[in-house]
């Protein structure tokens, strides 16, 4: 296959599994990605989770605003510098985030097991050859701020 072709058929792949794993009756994908980065890179400005999760300042405020009224979030002083304020994870946010990957977890198995075995074979190789380069390829082109696993 040409390159145009694999990212194509990533692209379709990626987008795939993300519709059939959302759940949509929970909380917004960029809440969701949100919580996950403060989980995964822990306190950070508001400023800063606006850039990484590309929305405006002002949308993120409102979302923050939301978490910290949920009690998902948390406003902290950055111990480096007192007069900035920074954004953190509660532990009932890092719960919140557990029991989504616990349920999305379950929807997937379920999904699988109507596989034959054949079929889960088959994609159990395929999946050992291509995870170790598309995690690559991603971290390749995160860069600064950004990570493959923003799905939270």
């Amino acid at each position: 296959m040409e390159p145009e072709e694999i990212a194509g058929a990533l692209a379709d792949v990626a987008g795939a599994v993300a519709r059939s794993l959302v759940d949509r009756r929970g909380m917004s994908f960029t809440t969701a990605s949100t919580l996950g980065r403060l989980e995964r890179e822990g306190p950070t400005r508001l400023t800063a989770l606006a850039v990484a999760e590309g929305v405006a300042q002002p949308s993120m405020t409102q979302l923050v605003q939301r978490l910290e009224n949920q009690g998902l979030a948390a406003r902290v002083s950055d111990p480096g510098d007192g007069r900035v304020t920074l954004v953190a994870i509660t532990d009932a946010g890092r719960e919140v985030l557990a029991e989504r990957r616990r349920e999305r977890n379950a929807r997937l198995v379920r999904r699988l097991a109507a596989l034959s075995e054949e079929e889960r074979r088959d994609l159990g190789s395929a999946l050992r050859i291509a995870l170790p380069l598309v995690r690559r390829i991603v971290d390749e082109s995160a860069g600064p701020g950004g990570h493959p696993d923003d799905i939270a």
